[in-house]
């Protein structure tokens, strides 16, 4: 597949021009002509390179790409980044707010599917759009029923702050670092805040607003969007893929 129609294929579908992000979206570093199989990871970094060149990827998708709004100097380990991906011929396309909010692939609608929420409504404003997803679990659910259900997703143990009551009606979900959206879920009336990273500051919130928080992994609430959309381009251009799996723990 030509790589110039993949990019506009990704671009129009993701609405990457419509998100107020630092993050450069978009292609990042322009690779080989033709793409033949992709490769997807979280992060952009010598780790997910070095696979996606043993892998033989043309093309690697990532939700944190390598741009961020500095000037960025083309020395030490990030001349190797560049370098790794010049040598191989790939090319590098990086998503962040536009893959958190798409309401088919991102990682919050995806997540929030995953865990049985329907009724799904945009919910977490940043920078006056919504980037995450708000919705009803089943009756009956409890927070132990949604923590454990994120602990078999991830693979890993969620932290869960029980500022609230046991039965979950309504929660919010916005993937990564999003802890202070607890103050909007709050706000909503939500029995429940679903983030990936906690924060020192936002500890006695979530008991003194009597709101339940769970912090799943800053990483692992980012691996559904990439994985999602993966499976989309296979489905609509029958591109083989890889993910590049490197969980930071955080």
């Amino acid at each position: 597949m030509q790589r110039d129609r993949l990019v506009t294929w990704l671009d129009d579908f993701l609405k990457i021009h419509d998100y107020p992000d630092l993050a450069l979206n978009g292609l990042q570093v322009e690779g080989k002509e033709t793409i033949e199989r992709i490769g997807v990871a979280v992060d952009a970094a010598q780790a997910t390179f070095d696979d996606a060149v043993a892998a033989g990827v043309d093309l690697l998708i990532v939700h944190h790409g390598l741009f961020w709004g500095q000037p960025l100097a083309l020395r030490g380990h990030v001349k190797k980044r560049i370098q790794t991906l010049f040598d191989a011929g790939i090319g590098l396309y990086a998503a962040h707010l536009p893959l958190d909010a798409h309401p088919e692939v991102g990682n919050n609608a995806v997540l929030a599917r995953e865990l049985g929420m329907v009724d799904l409504e945009p919910f977490g404003s940043y920078k006056g759009v919504k980037i995450g997803f708000k919705g009803r679990f089943p009756a009956g659910t409890t927070l132990h029923d949604v923590a454990d259900r994120l602990g078999q997703l991830t693979g890993m143990q969620s932290l869960v702050h029980q500022g609230g009551g046991d039965l979950i009606g309504r929660g919010g979900i916005v993937s990564g670092a999003a802890a202070w959206t607890l103050v909007e879920a709050d706000e909503e009336g939500l029995d429940v805040f679903i983030t990936g990273e906690p924060k020192h500051e936002v500890f006695h919130e979530a008991f003194e607003r009597r709101i339940n928080v769970v912090y799943a992994g800053h990483y692992d609430t980012e691996t559904f969007g990439v994985k999602a959309l993966a499976a989309r381009l296979e489905a609509e251009f029958g591109l083989p893929w890889t993910f590049f799996d490197r969980p930071t723990g955080l």
